[in-house]
């Protein structure tokens, strides 16, 4: 199979899809691999390891995508990208198809085959591709809150872990997934006073029972919310519906009596977001902005800035999924992997994830009738 690794052109993701050591598993199994000069730059992989690897280095996106038969890419394709898909092509990548009707739309209309890491799910219901990246995201949301809590950057001025004498930070985590168990992981050592909230009984003991004593867990109910999010200092939205759009679950009103220069980070942003005055979504040049005296955090692609890590956890868990597609086409591979099979959001121009149509009001097709 031609399998072709154009750069990223969502702005400040320096995140790439594939290393040069993936690039030479696929060329040594006989694929060809394309790869767009500078794609790897920003993860520090220079061209010439993936020429070393066996790719064939080309100059533009336009040679990547009329080419190759399997794209793998880190984000999901912009509307400048739209142009590129053609008929039975297939897609690897996030695509957050919930918060995302246009690519939704493109996708279907241009009959392109579309797998999703976000949506691929383990019999254990656990999302191993989202996991790396969600395990950044909710590490990073307490390393940017606790810079924009500063005064210099508009807020309360407050030291997450207090010092002696004086009260740590009250860091209130909505969702105890992978994200916010991360979060809560750094919040803790950085001594704040952490508070989870969690709908799922069993996995408040979990948490209860591996941070033994160190946070609090609330059950996750409008009244649990509302009392939390008033006494926050960082606020941290980490609620995943797999494929779903976030539900809103912290309302403006709730936003209105938090402190001034209180600040909040919500990673499901890219799923269209859970804060209800997280009304845009922001970049890393301009992360923030000020809204009820609170300072709002929206970056959908937060795991980009901290690329070589990023790159590096997210490829351990694609490749092998990657040398599947390729070793045996599209049909073959599904049958052979429940798990990617899940994945498969777009297929012959019909949306064949039962959430993802509901998110973004197209008809749900199972992806069996059309195989």
């Amino acid at each position: 199979m031609i399998v072709g690794l154009p750069k990223e052109i969502k702005k400040q993701e320096y995140r790439v899809a594939l290393t040069p050591a993936g690039a030479g598993m696929l060329a040594r199994q006989g694929h060809e691999v394309i790869v767009q000069e500078g794609a790897g730059v920003g993860s520090g992989f220079a061209d010439e390891e993936y020429a070393q690897a066996g790719a064939t280095l080309v100059a533009g996106p336009e040679a990547v995508w009329e080419k190759a038969e399997l794209i793998v890419k880190v984000k999901e394709p912009l509307p400048e990208e739209f142009g590129f898909f053609r008929a039975g092509q297939l897609l690897f990548t996030y695509l957050h198809l919930a918060a995302a009707v246009p690519l939704a739309k493109a996708l279907t209309e241009r009959q392109v085959t579309a797998i999703a890491y976000e949506t691929m799910q383990a019999p254990n219901g656990t999302l191993p591709l989202l996991t790396p990246m969600s395990e950044v995201a909710g590490r990073m949301s307490v390393q940017e809150g606790a810079k924009y809590l500063e005064a210099f950057h508009g807020g309360r001025g407050v030291l997450l872990g207090g010092v002696p004498g004086v009260p740590p930070a009250d860091v209130i985590i909505i969702g105890g997934g992978i994200v916010g168990t991360n979060a809560a992981k750094m919040a803790i050592g950085l001594g704040a006073n952490v508070v989870v909230l969690e709908k799922n009984g069993d996995r408040m003991r979990y948490l209860d029972d591996v941070f033994q004593g160190r946070l609090r867990t609330l059950t996750s109910n409008p009244h649990n919310i509302a009392s939390a999010v008033r006494k926050a200092d960082l606020l941290i939205g980490a609620v995943l519906v797999p494929g779903a759009r976030a539900p809103r679950l912290v309302t403006e009103e709730m936003v209105k009596t938090m402190k001034k220069g209180a600040v909040i980070v919500d990673v499901a942003i890219d799923q269209g977001g859970s804060i209800e005055t997280i009304d845009r979504v922001t970049t890393h040049e301009n992360p923030v902005y000020e809204k009820h005296g609170v300072i709002h955090y929206a970056v959908a692609n937060m795991p980009g800035a901290v690329p070589r890590t990023s790159t590096l956890a997210l490829t351990n868990v694609t490749i092998d999924f990657v040398l599947l597609l390729a070793a045996n086409g599209f049909r073959k591979a599904v049958e052979a992997s429940p798990m990617l099979g899940l994945g498969v959001n777009v297929h012959r121009g019909a949306v064949t994830h039962r959430q993802v149509a509901e998110a973004v009001g197209f008809p749900y097709t199972p992806l069996d009738g059309l195989l």
